[in-house]
């Protein structure tokens, strides 16, 4: 899952190397940086320090169970197939790490509807 996620944007964010979180470069299709797995505290950590330190560019961070589904470079929406996962954007600014929740829609209740495909 988690490659399969990250392997789209310029950088990824990968436990490749044991005990730690380090960025991965990626297929740079999409724009930015991807952090699955961001329900673990090391990943959310992670993600954070390398952000914090201009090690990876600003992206998007993955709860377990999320998708993003992007038509070209813009994301369209982002779905998930567990209650509470959520998605964030990430971004470093005046020498900060904003994460902002975006709206994520849990598949189990119907409120995919109309052409999100």
């Amino acid at each position: 899952m988690s490659a399969g996620s990250i392997c789209w944007f310029t950088e990824g964010v990968t436990d490749s190397i044991p005990g730690e979180r380090t960025v991965l470069k990626c297929l740079g299709f999409l724009p930015g940086s991807n952090c699955p797995h961001y329900n673990w505290e090391a990943y959310r950590n992670g993600y954070h320090r390398l952000l914090s330190e201009d090690l990876i560019a600003k992206g998007y961070a993955a709860e377990d169970g999320v998708a993003l589904h992007f038509i070209g470079d813009r994301i369209k929406n982002i779905v998930s197939s567990l209650t509470s996962a959520k998605a964030y954007y990430l971004e470093k600014k005046n020498g900060k790490v904003l994460e902002n929740p975006l709206n994520t829609k849990y598949l189990g209740n119907g409120s995919i509807q109309g052409d999100w495909i």
